[in-house]
């Protein structure tokens, strides 16, 4: 599995605990830590409900960019 780093920097960047991301986005806290952790394949919809959380690309999250910007 893939790791994603950038949604756990994302996360404590923003002074966050898995608790809250998870309340966020109506899992469990679980379910979180093994997203963050790369456990588990990180659904689009799950994605992209935390790149619109932090407002960075989906790109950026994916490491495809280090551009966090969204382009319309």
């Amino acid at each position: 599995m893939s790791t994603y780093k950038r949604i756990k920097e994302l996360r404590e960047d923003s002074d966050l605990t898995q608790k809250r991301m998870s309340e966020y986005m109506h899992i469990s806290q679980r379910a979180y830590s093994h997203y963050e952790n790369g456990d588990r394949s990180l659904p689009v919809d799950i994605l992209i409900e935390i790149a619109k959380f932090h407002e960075v690309s989906v790109d950026y999250i994916l490491e495809l960019t280090d551009d966090p910007s969204v382009k319309h």
